[in-house]
């Protein structure tokens, strides 16, 4: 079995974790472990593991999550925006400031 196809098969973070053999820290995951997955996809789509030796793939993945899990423990999902939702949130826009004196009443 490939390392993709024993990839495929796994359905937590938890998971990808044990099978790369990567060291997490399990409040980490706990918060962020959809972004930190969908940020490892998006590493593995931008660099093609075709023609490479399983050992090499498996290598490669493992960089590859161990740099998203890194994304995560030094900034947060608002920080990273790799879903949607966030890509299009935007922070509110402040008021300006208005001093009371600057208030009159009618």
């Amino acid at each position: 079995m490939s390392v993709l196809e024993e990839l495929r098969s796994l359905s937590s973070a938890e998971e990808f974790f044990a099978c790369l053999e990567v060291p997490y820290d399990p409040n980490v995951i706990n918060v962020t472990r959809l972004h930190i997955l969908k940020r490892m996809g998006q590493y593995l789509r931008a660099d093609s593991l075709e023609g490479l030796d399983d050992e090499t793939a498996r290598a490669q993945c493992r960089a590859h999550l161990e740099k998203a899990y890194v994304d995560f423990v030094t900034s947060t999902p608002l920080d990273q925006r790799v879903f949607k939702v966030l890509q299009d949130a935007k922070a509110p826009k402040s008021k300006p400031f208005v001093p009371l004196s600057a208030l009159t009443a009618k």
